[in-house]
């Protein structure tokens, strides 16, 4: 995909975004064929953006995350720094068409991981983590149906990032516990609390999470010092509207929360 037709996708997406409206699907000459055409559309966000870049998502890390975009695995999208909602504080009214939060392991970095050859090793991104946060990703798609789009339009679309919200570091000792069986529950008012825990998320956030420096390593991309990574739901994506107030409790490891404007 030449770059014209990057930039032109690009600003379609952005532009629907914006306006809070719909499109059934880029058009045929702009649209991207393959993952890294869905890449090179994406990369063109972050010029939009006034600050340096938060950090990173992992959509479809779950079997119900997948089943929810119709994807067969995970995609990488880019997190903004306007669109990041201080713990506690309120995401503004306006359109969200998937209308659902998600529970997950947020990941901030303490030093840079740039592109190699060779892939990273778990153990080998661990050591370069600093923090991790209890968070809740409010996601959202510019398309009218989003489960038949494609991975590849999918990514073009940032992986279908809207809002996000992350707590203060855990205080507990996180390297010492087994994120894959840590329990995580989420309640919004008025309903039964939901429950799940990190082995929804690629069998363990710290594997996703090692999954996103190697999607980025291929991708000739550096995950930078203080950039953080969102690794995907530990519950299914649970609805939510207007007024709601959303928390997500991991235990020892502290609570997130939000309310909708």
């Amino acid at each position: 995909m030449d770059q014209h037709r990057a930039q032109a996708a690009s600003d379609l997406l952005y532009q629907h975004w914006m306006q809070g409206s719909l499109i059934e699907e880029l058009p045929p000459e702009i649209r991207p064929a393959t993952r890294a055409e869905g890449y090179a559309i994406q990369e063109r966000l972050q010029a939009r953006s006034g600050s340096a870049l938060y950090g990173w998502k992992i959509a479809a890390t779950s079997g119900a995350g997948q089943a929810h975009i119709n994807v067969d695995g995970p995609i990488a999208g880019r997190l903004l720094a306007e669109r990041v909602i201080a713990n506690a504080g309120m995401v503004p009214s306006g359109p969200n068409h998937m209308r659902v939060a998600e529970a997950e392991f947020a990941f901030r970095m303490g030093r840079d991981l740039p592109p190699r050859a060779a892939a990273y090793t778990v153990a080998e991104v661990l050591d370069a983590v600093a923090t991790l946060h209890p968070a809740i990703e409010i996601p959202d798609s510019r398309y009218q149906d989003f489960t038949r789009v494609g991975a590849a339009q999918l990514i073009a679309d940032n992986a279908c990032t809207h809002y996000f919200v992350a707590a203060e570091a855990a205080g507990a000792d996180w390297r010492s516990i087994d994120l894959a069986t840590h329990r995580v529950v989420a309640r919004v008012d008025g309903r039964p609390e939901m429950e799940g825990s990190g082995a929804n998320v690629l069998g363990d956030p710290r594997i996703a999470l090692t999954w996103l420096v190697n999607e980025l390593s291929q991708l000739g991309v550096t995950l930078v010092k203080g950039e953080t990574v969102t690794t995907g739901a530990c519950i299914p994506p649970f609805a939510i509207a207007h007024g709601d107030h959303v928390t997500v409790d991991f235990g020892s490891l502290g609570k997130a929360s939000v309310r909708f404007g």
